[in-house]
């Protein structure tokens, strides 16, 4: 059976929910955490069809997500309006101060041109930085001087979960926590689980071997069942990956 497929990540998503786990978006995690909690974040980098796709996966599992859309580049109306009738949060994948090049007076403007972009099709309470890996420039850092609260967010995923507390679990790379081939898709704790495909995470819920909060970053672009694409996606994140562990070797010499 592949890996990344919608198949395997059904078989994932029915593993977390037989292993005792809650699934809860994040704006409810932020409002009322469960003990037991397994937290699905999507970030919509591109092919927004694939959220689409992802969160009919979920229905069928009475299971509830958050999905992070970009803007323009996977703003879809259509697909956004059924996505969050369906019972999904809908949030903001923002990227203004590296797509401005660090000039915060123009990232701030077109931050809120975008959120009420958003916010004119569904409710926005949560949004998370994408992280443009080729920019030195790390839109976080907007939230140094503007205050994201009052636009009515509550919260933001790498701003306001303590990762001591919460383990980090991201596809990124088509691995699972793969920090060689991770530029900002991570957070600042290291966990000592060694899970390199969605088999082995499925069978880490399985033994219980993980702890009772997680957060699983899970990009829908990453998952498909087509034999072709799916290859396609495979050779061509192999390529990145090579790219991003030379691209982190020479930041770190420097």
């Amino acid at each position: 059976m592949r890996d990344f497929t919608f198949k395997t990540y059904k078989k994932l998503l029915e593993q977390i929910l037989a292993s005792g786990y809650d699934i809860q978006r994040f704006d409810d995690f932020i409002l009322s955490p469960k003990d037991k909690v397994v937290i699905l974040r999507h970030d919509s980098d591109i092919w927004p069809n694939n959220d689409l796709i992802m969160s009919e996966v979920e229905n069928t599992l009475n299971v509830k997500s958050t999905y992070y859309f970009r803007v323009p580049e996977t703003f879809n109306a259509l697909i956004i309006k059924k996505i969050n009738n369906s019972g999904h949060e809908i949030g903001y994948h923002y990227e203004e101060l590296a797509r401005h090049n660090g000039d915060y007076e123009v990232a701030i403007k077109s931050f809120e041109e975008k959120l009420n972009q958003l916010n004119s099709i569904a409710k926005i309470t949560t949004f998370v930085r994408h992280g443009r890996p080729l920019s030195k420039v790390e839109s976080l850092d907007l939230w140094k001087k503007y205050d994201y609260k009052k636009y009515g967010l509550i919260g933001e995923p790498y701003l306001d979960v303590d990762y001591n507390k919460v383990l980090y679990l991201t596809d990124n790379g088509n691995k699972w926590n793969s920090n060689k081939t991770n530029i900002r898709d991570k957070v600042n704790v290291d966990n000592n689980f060694d899970i390199n495909s969605t088999f082995d995470l499925i069978q880490h819920f399985k033994n219980g071997l993980l702890p009772n909060q997680i957060i699983l970053n899970i990009h829908p672009a990453r998952w498909n069942n087509n034999y072709i694409i799916w290859t396609y996606r495979f050779f061509l994140q192999k390529t990145k990956n090579i790219a991003k562990i030379l691209l982190n070797m020479i930041r770190n010499k420097k």
